[in-house]
């Protein structure tokens, strides 16, 4: 039976990915920051699939906490199965000016998305090729090809290091996927008091479709998943067309966007 450590794992695109393996009968880990919320979700799953979930309350932005989530990817015994799937999907948007004084939203982001996407990646990735098999999942975004901001900046270093580590692990019988969602809708944009009414409706994907079609993508062995022929579309527009129009484009949808209704919630962080 296989085991997926899901970071983020509570929520959004994380749920998401927890439930479809719940149902495909594959064991659980999840880590998450909020204790009550982790454990309700994770009683739900063991009474519904009759599955092991493995809690890990953890704070990515905390290294002691990334320390145990990277011992976790690299034990193997009767008490900790071996973590043959890992899906780094922990993340928040960084909607925070980069030339601001205050730079401690974007050291965060730092820590969740780049920090612990490489200690993780890193870890599973050495003891997934020394049993010769594994999956790596690295939730990324199209926006990585976008100079938006800085989650963009953060984004596209996902992408391009998931692309370098299958590179790294090629022939080692460990897969790896860089997932590159659109716009999904979860509590991430909530978190981040946007209000998303400059998006149109169609653009928009549930996590649960988004969590299909990444997994029948990691079945074909796809290196690069991009859900949804409309973002497929997108992204390759986006990879290719000149810089300056792409410049020119990125200018004129940051100022609609920012010109939106802010939602009554407006916490900044939180799972994907």
């Amino acid at each position: 039976m296989h085991r997926a450590l899901i970071t983020g794992g509570t929520s959004g695109i994380g749920a998401a990915f927890a439930r479809e393996f719940a149902k495909r009968r594959v064991d659980l880990v999840l880590v998450a920051r909020n204790a009550d919320r982790l454990s309700r979700f994770a009683q739900d799953l063991r009474s519904r699939y009759d599955i092991d979930v493995e809690e890990m309350v953890c704070d990515l932005e905390v290294v002691a906490d990334r320390d145990r989530v990277e011992a976790r990817l690299a034990q193997e015994s009767s008490e900790y199965p071996a973590v043959d799937i890992l899906v780094n999907n922990a993340g928040f948007s960084v909607r925070s000016d980069i030339l601001g004084e205050d730079l401690s939203l974007h050291d965060s982001g730092i820590d969740v998305m780049i920090r612990a996407v490489l200690h993780f990646s890193n870890a599973a990735g050495r003891a997934m090729a020394r049993r010769g098999k594994g999956w790596i999942i690295n939730v990324n975004s199209v926006s990585g090809y976008l100079p938006q901001n800085n989650y963009s900046a953060i984004k596209a270093w996902g992408n391009t290091y998931t692309e370098a580590l299958a590179v790294r692990l090629a022939g080692s019988g460990v897969h790896v996927t860089s997932l590159q969602p659109g716009w999904v809708r979860t509590e991430f944009h909530q978190r981040a008091g946007i209000s998303g009414s400059s998006i149109p409706d169609f653009l928009w994907l549930s996590p649960e479709r988004l969590v299909r079609e990444c997994l029948q993508d990691v079945a074909r062995g796809k290196l690069i998943s991009v859900p949804s022929k409309r973002f497929k579309v997108l992204a390759l527009l986006a990879r290719i067309a000149p810089r300056n129009i792409m410049h020119s484009i990125v200018a004129w949808f940051t100022k609609r966007r920012n010109s939106e209704k802010p939602l009554s919630q407006s916490a900044t962080k939180g799972s994907k």
